[in-house]
């Protein structure tokens, strides 16, 4: 029905999340781009701007590649998401990356992001009988190439581009949108030091950064001046490596993001009484947008400050064979107010991985992946790189 299609997408372009309590939480277009897709960063609370690199490091710091310890990797990951009233939305998310040449100093890497929404049954009512109308199949998806380059034995950087179409009233004759695409790019950066020693262990420090997806409004309509900013985001983190000897590992990481959206900001007083009865979207361009972000929000530089995300978690590897991971995410209530922990587990064998994710919310807001496990399987070959030999 259409009712159901309805709350899906309310869903979806609300934040991915239900009965909030927001103020002015920062919304954009084609919301499934802020949606982590593999099961390990999930098992982190959702972080991986500066964690080791994976196969899955496309969405999180292509600049990761260039430290990776095999010369090529592919990597499958799928999500259940609404399972608390659907079982026919889900997300995928397929990656392939690989060095060039034999010095292995530069990285290509592709991955396609598929959000679909299920399929729904579209009838109306006409003479006290119901006509069908056909099914819609709304659905996202992005694609995207990378090239990363190490500057030094120690720091890389990398840039992605990236097309993206949101269809989300797929063959519904009676919406007055269509479907939008635009393009991004992103831009980001990855450190880390050699193995050093600390007397009782040795360690390593990683940072990154990643400012994604950079690009034109998405629009929904003919009318371009109501297009959406794109889920434009700057992530940055740090962890460190405790190696505690050749098979026990344990890392520590912390992560921050924020939304380079513009706030709701322009009050909207539609009684005309003097009250503010909504705060609408400036209609920035998206440059000015971004540098705007970070001092628009009525509310000051407190307000500023909520619109920070951040996150810590742990991971344990043992022998490079078994992973437990925990994490936790934090968003201000005003914002979105997801927060929660996260578990995950993985193993590897020979060339292949297999892990797990599981998200407990921590508040009373529903989250759309709560109660829901989160597979991703991995494929490494072509042999090990230079880079793996401190690991």
């Amino acid at each position: 029905m259409k009712n159901k299609l309805s709350l899906i997408l309310l869903v979806v372009l609300t934040g991915c999340i239900w009965a909030q309590e927001a103020n002015r939480p920062v919304l954009t277009g084609a919301p499934f781009l802020r949606i982590s897709p593999d099961a390990r960063a999930g098992g982190l609370g959702d972080m991986g701007v500066a964690t080791s690199p994976d196969a899955f490091s496309q969405y999180w710091n292509p600049a990761k590649y260039v430290f990776a310890k095999n010369y090529s990797g592919v990597g499958i990951s799928y999500t259940p998401y609404l399972s608390e009233i659907t079982d026919d939305v889900f997300l995928l998310n397929g990656t392939f990356y690989t060095y060039l040449g034999e010095e292995e100093r530069s990285t290509v890497a592709a991955s396609i992001y598929y959000f679909n929404l299920g399929q729904v049954d579209l009838t109306e009512l006409v003479g006290g009988e119901i006509t069908s109308l056909g099914q819609a199949k709304p659905n996202e998806f992005s694609i995207d190439v990378s090239y990363g380059l190490k500057l030094s034995d120690y720091y890389g950087m990398a840039v992605a581009a990236r097309y993206i179409r949101s269809d989300l009233f797929n063959n519904d004759q009676d919406a007055l949108t269509k479907a939008g695409s635009s393009f991004a790019v992103d831009v980001a950066g990855y450190f880390q030091t050699e193995r050093m020693n600390f007397n009782s262990f040795d360690g390593r420090i990683r940072g990154g950064f990643n400012i994604s997806n950079i690009g034109p409004k998405i629009s929904y309509t003919d009318d371009q001046e109501t297009g959406s900013f794109l889920p434009t985001n700057m992530r940055l983190g740090g962890a460190f490596d405790f190696l505690l000897d050749d098979y026990n590992k344990v890392t520590a990481g912390v992560e921050v993001n924020k939304l380079l959206v513009p706030t709701p900001s322009v009050p909207v007083d539609v009684n005309n009484d003097g009250n503010v009865d909504y705060w609408a979207i400036p209609n920035d361009g998206v440059v000015s947008g971004i540098f705007n972000s970070f001092s628009d929000a009525p509310g000051g530089f407190s307000e500023e400050l909520k619109e920070f995300t951040w996150a810590l978690s742990a991971e344990y590897v043992y022998n490079n064979a078994f992973a437990f991971r925990t994490g936790y995410f934090h968003e201000s209530m005003e914002k979105g107010a997801r927060q929660y922990a996260t578990l995950g587990a993985g193993m590897r064998f020979n060339a292949f991985g297999l892990d797990f994710s599981y998200l407990i919310p921590t508040n009373n807001v529903n989250n759309a992946l709560e109660n829901t496990l989160r597979f991703g399987l991995t494929w490494d070959f072509g042999g090990e790189t230079y880079n793996s030999y401190d690991y």
